[in-house]
Parts: structure tokens; C-alpha cells; sequence
């Protein structure tokens, strides 16, 4: 098992248990792609370039994600990438002074660690989430994944998320070294955006105009990318 990475607090929120039931998750996937985070702030993201300093064909570095000035219309790199074998299996978010649980979801996985190839599929996920979880100040974002037949070393994630072309904040971790045929869990305690509440309100009245980037680097290459578009409106939208 790996230690809990933290941050340091935030300011917490206080937490309705009944809140738990308001923050849905759908689409029926089996994976996810993690809200974990931690980092820096953000601004609004200038009409240029999406990547640059960077040639086809190259490795996508930290630095090249970094430089992102929007969320990407498609994937940096393709599942074949993922030679590591690193498979999600459990996401869960729970509020920190309360312990409520808000979101968890969880994948069956095989006995033995096997390698295989991660499914397009699985690369992109919409989150369904009341009004309130846009009040949150104070989580904990715990990660379950295994490891194939290589070990990761310098296991790192940059997550990116924008409002339309406004980016609300960058959060970067670095994970760690991981040995082959493992099962590990982390921990993230991290603060969200203290967001403006035009912006608030319009991200409510406007779902899945939210997007996130989950950029995962190992040896400072990138070998996963996974999409996220998330409501706060508390129901399915794409299903009015």
C-alpha cells in the first residue's frame, strides 16, 4: 500500500448527510476519470495553440499539459500507451470533517493482476452532481489501482479543469514509485476553487460545460489520459 499524499487544509464546509444521496454518478461506465486534486490556481484560458513546443511524435511532457489554454477536443495519447497496466478499480470522495461518503465507485477486479489493454471507453466518464457539491472546500479523494508485469516509477498526475474556455484550476500530484503485480491506495486531502458565484450560477445553468484533463505520467512521459464533463444540476441532463 502506498502513504496518503496530502495537501494541506483548506477551509471545510459543513456537510448534510443527505447530501450523499442529491451527488449522482451515471452513464453506467465501468471506470472513471479520478476528480483528484491539489495545486494551483487558474485563470482564462487565451485562443492559441493547445500545445506548444511540442512536434507530433514526440512524448507528451508536464510541461506540454501545463501550457494547455483550454480542455482538448481529443486524447494526447491512445490506450496502447498504458504499457504499465495501470487499472482503476475503486474512486470514492467523502467529506473531511463529517467523513459522509459523497461519491464511490468501484470496479470488479480479477483475483490475479493481469496485463491488458484499457478499453476507449474507459477513458471518459460525465459526473452527475448537485448544486452543493460546488460549496465544497475540504475532501478526501481516495485512489485503488493495480500495477502489471512493470513498475512505475515517478507515477505523476496533471488534472486540468476548465468552465467552457475559463480554466478553474491545475492540480498536480506527484504519486510515486509503485512495484509490479501491486494493489495500491492513496489518498488526496485537497481544497476545490473558491469560485465566483456568476460563475457558479452559470456552471449550474449549463451542464457538462464543465470539463477536466487527467494527464498521467510515468518517467515524466505521458502513458494515460483520461476526460471528464460534469453537471451540477443533481440530475441525469442527458436524459431530459
Amino acid at each position: 500500500m502506498m502513504e496518503n499524499l496530502e495537501e494541506e487544509p483548506a477551509e471545510t464546509w459543513d456537510s448534510r448527510a443527505e447530501q450523499e444521496e442529491e451527488m449522482l454518478v451515471g452513464e453506467g461506465l465501468e471506470d472513471w476519470n479520478g476528480f483528484i486534486s491539489g495545486g494551483t490556481g487558474g485563470g482564462e484560458a487565451e485562443e492559441e495553440d493547445l500545445v506548444t513546443e511540442w512536434r507530433p511524435g514526440e512524448p507528451v511532457r508536464p510541461q506540454h499539459v501545463l501550457k494547455l489554454n483550454s480542455y482538448t477536443k481529443d486524447y494526447l495519447c491512445s490506450p496502447e500507451d498504458n504499457v504499465y497496466n495501470v487499472s482503476f478499480s475503486r474512486f470514492k470522495i467523502r467529506d473531511v470533517v463529517s467523513g459522509a461518503v459523497i461519491l464511490d465507485i468501484k470496479k470488479l477486479q480479477p483475483t490475479e493482476i493481469q496485463d491488458s489493454i484499457e478499453h476507449e471507453t474507459n477513458r471518459f466518464i460525465r459526473y452527475h452532481f448537485s448544486p452543493a457539491f460546488l460549496t465544497l472546500r475540504e475532501i478526501g479523494a481516495t485512489l485503488e489501482f493495480t500495477v502489471g508485469s512493470k513498475a512505475l516509477s515517478r507515477f505523476h498526475l496533471i488534472e486540468r479543469h476548465f468552465y467552457r474556455n475559463l480554466l478553474l484550476k491545475t492540480f498536480d500530484f506527484e504519486i510515486g514509485f509503485c512495484i509490479p503485480h501491486s494493489r495500491n491506495t492513496c489518498e488526496h486531502i485537497y481544497c476545490l476553487p473558491d469560485l465566483d458565484s456568476n460563475i457558479v450560477e452559470e456552471m449550474i445553468r449549463n451542464p457538462f460545460e464543465t470539463h477536466s484533463d487527467s494527464f498521467y505520467f510515468v518517467n515524466n512521459k505521458l502513458m494515460m489520459h483520461h476526460k471528464a464533463e460534469y453537471s451540477f444540476t443533481g440530475t441525469d441532463s442527458s436524459r431530459e
